[in-house]
């Protein structure tokens, strides 16, 4: 059972008991992503993780490293389009010790300049890596064409004429704005103690500073193209198609259809792409859900020379779901693997924690398990066919191919 808290300051603290392990998950979650940030901000809510990191008044950044693994716990932290968090593992009795780090980043980091300066050569260097390595590339190259002029297109780790502008003031401010108590959950799960709850209250619920609340505006969806040139041995190709909010009532359905195009080893790329034809080693889809819309991608690598006929082979079995529909059995297959990987997760305490918090951040709300199965359980045919309209338009596409030559659809 997930218990939630309220601050008097509007911090939410969600916690679920999990008392036969041994392992405690505390995460931070705030609701400021790479969405919330203006044109000369890109990448500052990235960059901003990763100086929670550099150094409190009490503890270096090497300390904060040393007393986690001192303790045997694993502390971490992501930025996504619409949230960033700052996690940590550890066996329970060390739980408080876990939450007092994480609240010294949160609250003290220093944002010393050298630091600064030291971390924007780091996410440069992650940038480059980033687009040294095509398969992720091809990805960040697709959301700039479906959404070239909002803040979902552009790339959650900024570009280097972005990062020269970040300083101390820069960060503060963007903190000041979304860094606020009403922005803020703290998700627990394992064998917590109600001691800790009262801890983090104690921390979380003095928290002070003017809630700032950014309307968002949907992105519309575009179906441009974008191909670069590399030098690379392979052929890489993205697809993107309109998808579904995280509070659309066919969500679920949405899901129970990817699965079936090509979230699963026995889905219809995979065994037609991979298996039949040999074109590709990987090829598989995902479905992305926000606040007010989402995303359906696909991607597939082969050799240059087989590009055009994979990008044929991935639009041919499209039409074909579009066209002729999915059988029952089909459906009946996806909706028990759909199962299989909620209740395997259920079974780490971080992936509750992170569910918990993901949910009271973005939804306000929480569904049980014995609801989402139920919400499974409902998904039929007919409902999954429904979502097959958001195929029927052309897509966007990246490609990312060697430099000799280049291939179109």
């Amino acid at each position: 059972m997930v218990d939630t808290f309220i601050c008097d300051n509007g911090v939410r603290i969600v916690s679920e008991q999990i008392p036969h392990v041994r392992s405690v998950a505390v995460g931070i979650f705030v609701k400021a992503g790479s969405r919330d940030e203006e044109r000369e901000e890109n990448g500052i809510t990235h960059f901003i993780e990763h100086m929670l990191f550099k150094g409190t008044p009490t503890r270096s950044a090497k300390e904060i490293a040393r007393e986690f693994d001192r303790i045997g716990g694993d502390i971490n932290a992501y930025t996504s389009k619409e949230y960033t968090c700052y996690y940590a593992k550890v066996i329970d009795e060390h739980a408080g010790h876990a939450v007092n780090i994480l609240s010294d980043m949160f609250f003290n980091s220093l944002m010393d300049p050298a630091e600064i300066e030291r971390e924007r050569q780091v996410v440069l260097e992650e940038i480059s890596m980033t687009e040294d390595m095509p398969d992720d590339d091809v990805h960040e190259q697709l959301w700039r064409v479906m959404y070239p002029h909002h803040s979902m297109g552009a790339p959650i780790l900024g570009s280097e004429t972005t990062l020269k502008k970040f300083d101390a003031a820069a960060i503060r401010d963007f903190m000041d704005r979304f860094y606020t108590p009403h922005n803020s959950v703290v998700s627990v799960a394992g064998n917590i103690s109600p001691a800790l709850i009262q801890q983090i209250a104690g921390v979380f619920g003095n928290f002070k500073r003017s809630d700032y609340r950014k309307p968002y505006q949907a992105p519309g969806f575009t179906a441009g193209t974008s191909i670069r040139h590399k030098d690379i041995e392979q052929g890489h190709l993205c697809y993107g198609y309109p998808g579904l909010s995280i509070n659309d009532p066919h969500l679920y359905d949405m899901a129970v259809m990817n699965n079936i195009l090509g979230g699963t080893m026995s889905s219809r790329l995979f065994q037609e792409i991979r298996e039949e034809r040999g074109l590709a080693y990987s090829i598989y889809s995902y479905h992305s859900a926000y606040s007010d819309h989402g995303t359906l991608a696909i991607y597939g690598g082969t050799s240059n020379e087989q590009l055009p006929e994979l990008q044929e082979k991935i639009l041919e079995s499209i039409r074909t779901m579009y066209t002729a529909g999915l059988t029952k059995q089909e459906v009946v297959d996806s909706k028990e693997q759909f199962k299989g990987n909620l209740l395997l997760g259920m079974e780490s305490t971080s992936g509750r924690m992170s569910r918990n918090g993901k949910h009271e951040l973005l939804l306000g709300k929480h569904i049980t398990y014995d609801e989402v199965l139920k919400k499974i359980d409902g998904v039929s045919l007919e409902k999954v066919q429904y979502t097959l309209e958001l195929l029927k338009d052309a897509p966007a596409q990246s490609i990312i191919c060697p430099k000799e030559t280049s291939s179109q659809s």
